[in-house]
């Protein structure tokens, strides 16, 4: 992968230490991004079985119940990370949304 994770349009303007302890915190967010894609993916490889199961036994492609208990327990996980839940449920909302049109896909390829 060509990715330059010192690419900074204030490389020019700004106090060199200051931009060092820029680029060292832009690391470990680079990192950070990198394990979310890969947690993403690992995520996304389960939901996909479960839209096999779920397509195999005719069952519905999403459960609402599951799903507000998902946002429940979420609310909860992003309150004791001190991160807001509105945006966890965001976040959560949009995964959903994607795994249960993988679901419907699924479904359709076995009928």
């Amino acid at each position: 992968m060509n990715y330059d994770s010192t690419a900074s349009s204030l490389t020019d303007t700004t106090d060199p230490a200051i931009l060092e302890e820029l680029l060292s915190i832009r690391s470990s967010i680079d990192n950070i991004d990198a394990t979310l894609v890969y947690l993403l993916a690992e995520r996304f490889k389960c939901t996909q079985k479960v839209g096999r199961l779920k397509a195999k036994h005719e069952l519905p492609p999403s459960d609402p119940e599951r799903e507000k208990a998902q946002i429940k327990r979420l609310h909860s996980l992003a309150r004791d990370a001190e991160l807001d839940p509105a945006f966890a449920e965001k976040f959560l909302n949009f995964i959903i949304e994607e795994v249960i049109r993988h679901h419907k896909a699924i479904s359709q390829e076995h009928q």
